[in-house]
């Protein structure tokens, strides 16, 4: 892996003085007009595109590799290494996009947040928002503030842009309001959210100011990574789907759509969450152009609930990886017939990959996907 992707010569082409290759105007029509961009745009595909989520991860020995010399946010802030896992795992698995290397959680240190990443532990904030007090000092942020605090996270995309093969769209990301919320709140992940919605109850002012001046940093954040040469950007609401209708209606679907619509026009939003099953029309209502999916719901049934003039993405259960390459296959059809060849279709997992999983069945789902759903 270090030997196919050096990182001095990252280094060097990182220095490249040739802004024309970087940042959305570096749209070429390779990558324009690649499968996944036309997915994206619900145009006609001769196959139907997959990347899968965390596809640069723990279940490959050449990232256990990597990461066994650093620690995870050395990863994420060192640009070399986040572009070299980036490129290696789109490349090895023949993906129809590859996703920046980074964390959700990356945005909420310039708006005053202390994170650590602890060993075992996953993310901790030492300094949680509990009152309407503590909301005053999260940080409104400014767009000179992101690219300074986080420009490892675009110097990872230019790097990264460069070494693709030219006609393999990068996706950039960020967490959508309430999931960063939802952390910043408990300090931490949380099962029941229950320091989260009691100010979200209590104060729905604090509340509501907390997801404005989150909303506002992710809007900045997205567009600096679509500056930086991200082809498409996906908002993350991993925890949302704690929420009843009502709830998330009144005190989230404002400001994720504040994010959306900030997004730079022509660049396609992937708007994904997980436990939706009862949200999806609202999801629809706050926007994006690709609504993501998760497993317990049905890919036809999803789409016809958020409507045929929307693409959509989705939506394997990740733990059908560990089963046999049969049983991968036969769920990939079973998928893919429910999509019924519809433009504006994108393969994926409703999750992450998980560490278990075999590199080779991930392998041989990429290509059962592109075998099966040949136009």
């Amino acid at each position: 892996m270090d030997d196919q992707l050096n990182p001095a010569a990252r280094r060097a082409r990182a220095n490249e003085t040739d802004a024309a290759r970087d940042g959305a105007a570096a749209m070429t029509d390779a990558l324009y007009h690649s499968t996944f961009m036309r997915a994206c745009r619900r145009e006609s595909v001769p196959y139907t595109p997959v990347w899968l989520m965390r596809q640069a991860g723990r279940y490959m020995k050449e990232y256990r590799d990597v990461r066994a010399k650093h620690t995870f946010l050395e990863m994420c802030k060192q640009p070399e290494v986040a572009s070299e896992v980036t490129v290696y795992a789109a490349h090895r698995l023949g993906v129809d996009a590859a996703i920046i290397f980074a964390d959700i959680l990356l945005i909420i240190e310039p708006m005053g947040l202390d994170l650590e990443f602890a060993k075992g532990e996953g993310p901790v904030i030492h300094n949680p928002v509990r009152a309407s007090a503590d909301v005053d000092r999260v940080r409104e942020v400014e767009s000179s503030e992101v690219l300074a605090s986080l420009g490892y996270v675009m110097d990872a995309i230019r790097i990264t842009r460069r070494e693709l093969k030219p006609d393999l769209p990068l996706i950039g990301f960020c967490g959508a309001p309430f999931t960063l919320a939802s952390y910043i709140c408990e300090g931490g992940s949380s099962k029941n959210y229950i320091t989260t919605k009691r100010l979200m109850y209590n104060d729905a002012g604090a509340w509501h100011e907390l997801l404005a001046r989150i909303s506002r940093a992710l809007a900045l954040y997205l567009n600096a990574q679509i500056d930086a040469g991200a082809q498409a950007v996906q908002i993350f609401d991993s925890w949302v789907g704690c929420l009843s209708p009502d709830d998330y209606r009144e005190y989230v679907l404002p400001h994720t759509r504040s994010v959306i619509e900030n997004v730079k026009p022509g660049v396609p939003v992937i708007h994904f969450g997980t436990g939706t099953a009862t949200l999806l029309e609202l999801i629809r209502e706050a926007g994006g152009d690709v609504l993501g999916f998760d497993w317990r719901v049905s890919l036809d049934e999803a789409w016809e609930r958020v409507g045929r003039d929307t693409a959509v993405m989705g939506n394997l259960d990740p733990v059908a990886l560990l089963a046999n390459v049969g049983h991968v296959r036969a769920e990939a059809k079973r998928i893919l017939d429910q999509a019924q060849g519809r433009d504006g279709h994108i393969f994926n997992l409703g999750h992450g990959i998980l560490p278990e999983t075999p590199v080779g069945t991930v392998i041989s789902l990429v290509e059962a996907v592109h075998e099966l759903s040949q136009r």
